[in-house]
């Protein structure tokens, strides 16, 4: 048994294909094939059922996979002690982000993050929560920066910040006129959301328990992942969006008066670094939560008069 063998069954795991795998492993699909079958020959046992589409594991092969993953992980650790005991950050950081999140922390993040550490190369994806998750448990991420609390018992949550929501209110609105709200209030107007799928959906939602009222629906539906373009359908259409904090640090005089904070206990989404409980590369995954932390503002760090708001996945 080799450790280049466990690292193919679980690509096979992670892909459900021969081929998919052999190429994600940088070997042919003869290759792989052939040291697998020799690890199933050398333990007696099938690994795979081959006669199905998408190729899966046996029942015994679950456990062997999922076993494969620790012994891997363990393994890699042996380089973060040698890195750490030369003071060394090289390699590669995959990371995923949320969408709602990645525009408005990430740019200034990297760019700081890049300078001091040059050697590393960074891999970020922008993936809803569900798909974080996903990855963070087949191994394919090193870490996600997401909304939280998750309820996963396989992942760890390393709070960063707690970001206020605000409101975009229409000058076309009777909001509008209101120097502050009520999360009871928010039902009253058109509530433009992201599309399903999207965890700050739910937690708006969750801010004023809010039920579509159909006679402000209007012709049709607009589904969107983009904070953005929640803005300009509001300013076009009227009505009222929710936004998170970060998304208007830099917004300009005129956007700001569109701008409504709610009374408190002010509605917040905690923002975390989530990685696998067993997980790897902490050195690197640490400096980029320190990185992150200097560029929050500072009453993003506390939760006082805050209320988080939960989601479902």
């Amino acid at each position: 048994m080799t450790l280049v063998q466990l690292e193919y069954i679980i690509a096979v795991d992670t892909y459900r294909s021969f081929v998919a795998a052999a190429e994600k492993c940088f070997v042919t699909q003869p290759t792989l094939s052939m040291q697998i079958q020799k690890l199933e020959e050398s333990l007696g046992v099938k690994i795979f059922d081959r006669s199905r589409q998408p190729v899966v594991p046996t029942e015994v092969g679950e456990k062997i996979i999922e076993q494969a993953r620790t012994v891997l992980t363990e393994s890699k650790k042996i380089n973060e002690i040698l890195m750490a005991e030369r003071g060394e950050l090289t390699g590669d950081l995959k990371i995923g982000v949320i969408p709602t999140v990645a525009p408005y922390l990430l740019p200034n993040v990297i760019s700081n993050f890049l300078k001091k550490y040059s050697k590393l190369k960074l891999h970020i994806w922008e993936y809803t929560t569900e798909q974080i998750i996903q990855e963070l448990k087949l191994g394919t991420l090193d870490c996600g920066i997401l909304s939280t609390p998750l309820h996963e018992p396989s992942l760890q949550e390393t709070p960063l910040f707690y970001e206020t929501f605000v409101a975009y209110v229409s000058e076309r609105s009777n909001l509008y006129g209101k120097k502050a709200l009520g999360s009871d209030e928010i039902s009253e107007d058109k509530l433009w959301l992201l599309n399903e799928g999207h965890c700050m959906r739910g937690q708006v939602l969750s801010i004023c328990n809010y039920k579509h009222n159909h006679s402000l629906e209007g012709t049709f539906d607009y589904n969107t992942g983009s904070v953005e373009t929640l803005k300009r359908m509001v300013d076009l259409n009227g009505g009222i969006t929710i936004l998170p904090e970060m998304s208007i640090l830099n917004n300009n005089e005129e956007e700001m008066q569109h701008i409504r904070y709610f009374r408190a206990p002010e509605p917040v989404r905690e923002i975390s670094l989530v990685t696998p409980i067993n997980y790897v590369k902490k050195h690197a995954i640490n400096m980029l939560k320190n990185e992150i932390l200097q560029i929050v503002p500072e009453r993003f760090k506390s939760r006082k008069k805050k209320e988080i708001m939960g989601f479902s996945i």
